[in-house]
């Protein structure tokens, strides 16, 4: 009996438990394993990946993909000699069938890397008995552990006066799976989630009205570039009603009223069948049992770590979402390995100023590093390099004229000190000003470097010229 309970405990026992299997925590789990420690991971859902590879990331860039093919078609295809005789058939059905089929491939692709490095998956929801046991519900025994590390993500936020039904107030994990296309769809919230999806439905035929309490979209982007894709979206029909702030959505017979005021106090009343409420999301730590532990949280929901990780709680750390930083599936991918490496005593480096962030609407939008406005806020003398995308050859063959390049550097040593970009491909663009950041590279380096042709990246090294001496050589 005793050497059965000694069986069952060690098969149980782990170097490290991983909780949660989003991209922070399913990356974590990999390099710990590469790093020879015995690794579990727990996932309160039945499929890995956490939110952004089944409801966030992932799916949306597959609505945005097949919702760009249908508007190509329907608005371009002309221009490029491309003549379709008959009507075009839209089958919304079959495209989310696509998108869900994505996340099912994608899905199954992580649950063949924890079989390749032989990490234990356990499912069910876990929580803290004491600093060296987890709980599973329903589920027996306990895991046991040296070291535990909490990346649950997290989830959206709402407004306290809206009730989420789920089926007409959604959120994005809804929107990803509408049975039909609303035809009038109001977005509370101008940030990356509620311009993703209002330009996947305003794509389809939607009617798409967006609401921002502050004065401007994406207020965490340089002001160039906000002003930019505002320009750009309105051209695209997609209505906006900033400075309003939201104070009563109300459904009436599957009739969504919302009701907002102005900076003056005027009352605008939206009627939409769909409303999705886009306001931001909260660090997920309900029923870890914390409390449990004694883990740190602070006003904003969010577990206090040290530098390395760690909690105030012994053998307990925490990555991601959850604490503090942008919630951006690659800072926490970064942070996974970051912590597992800690905690084989290497030393591992993050620059949180180098941690690029992306909006994956057409044309995309990219930063990395400063702002002017920060910069201006801290008295930094800097400079400025624009280039735009219209007066390059690849963006003229392709028809992707919007948008430009901005590079900041400071005035005196030239070292760049931000990358903005808005246009075509810009996802892909910001690498380079990351690397080159990375490598205190100045405007002068790009410049000289060779960058092929045609090709969007051009526009860099002629915004790098820009901001040297100003003398671009295709303006």
């Amino acid at each position: 009996m005793n050497i059965c309970i000694f069986v069952l405990m060690s098969e149980n026992k782990f170097d490290v438990v991983v909780i949660g299997s989003g991209p922070g925590g399913y990356v974590c789990a990999i390099r710990l394993a590469q790093l020879g420690f015995k690794t579990a991971i727990i996932e309160k859902y039945k499929s890995l990946g956490g939110t952004c590879l089944n409801v966030g990331c992932i799916p949306s860039k597959s609505l945005l993909d097949s919702s760009h093919h249908y508007e190509d078609i329907i608005k371009h295809a002309e221009n490029h000699g491309i003549e379709i005789s008959g009507k075009i058939n839209l089958n919304f059905k079959k495209m989310i069938e696509r998108k869900d089929g994505v996340v099912q491939q994608t899905v199954k692709g992580i649950d063949y890397l924890m079989n390749k490095n032989k990490i234990t998956v356990f499912e069910g929801k876990a929580s803290f008995v004491n600093n060296n046991t987890l709980k599973i519900a329903e589920k027996k025994p306990n895991i046991i552990f040296d070291k535990c590390i909490i990346a649950t993500g997290s989830k959206p936020i709402s407004l306290p006066f809206i009730n989420i039904d789920k089926k007409r107030v959604i959120t994005s994990t809804e929107a990803l799976s509408l049975n039909e296309i609303p035809k009038h769809l109001v977005i509370i919230g101008g940030g990356v989630i509620g311009l993703e999806l209002g330009q996947v439905y305003n794509r389809l035929g939607s009617e798409v009205s967006v609401i921002e309490y502050s004065d401007k979209i994406t207020p965490f982007m340089d002001t160039d570039i906000s002003k930019e894709l505002l320009k750009i979206l309105k051209k695209q029909k997609i209505n906006f009603y900033l400075s309003h702030k939201v104070f009563e959505v109300e459904n009436k017979e599957n009739i969504i009223s919302v009701k907002a005021k102005n900076k003056n106090d005027e009352i605008k009343t939206f009627e939409c069948d769909y409303c999705l409420v886009s306001v931001g999301r909260k660090a997920y730590t309900e029923g870890l049992g914390l409390e449990n532990v004694g883990v740190e949280i602070d006003s904003a929901g969010k577990i206090v770590t040290d530098s390395k990780f760690k909690t105030n709680a012994e053998n307990i750390y925490a990555i991601g979402d959850v604490i503090s930083g942008p919630m951006l599936a690659h800072k926490a991918e970064e942070e996974g390995i970051a912590v597992a490496e800690i905690l084989k005593g290497e030393k591992p480096h993050i620059d949180y100023n180098l941690v690029p962030n992306v909006i994956y609407t057409w044309p995309e939008v990219s930063s990395v590093g400063r702002t002017e406005q920060q910069l201006i806020d801290d008295n930094v003398d800097y400079k400025v390099g624009k280039f735009p995308m219209r007066a390059l050859g690849r963006s003229r063959a392709s028809s992707d004229l919007d948008g430009f390049v901005k590079i900041i550097a400071d005035k005196k040593s030239d070292e760049i000190l931000g990358v903005h970009i808005i246009g075509a491909r810009a996802a892909d663009l910001i690498v380079e000003g990351v690397t080159a950041m990375e490598f205190r590279a100045s405007c002068e380096d790009i410049s000289i470097m060779s960058h092929p042709h045609p090709t969007y990246s051009e526009a860099m090294k002629e915004a790098a010229l820009a901001a040297l001496d100003n003398r671009p050589l295709h303006i």
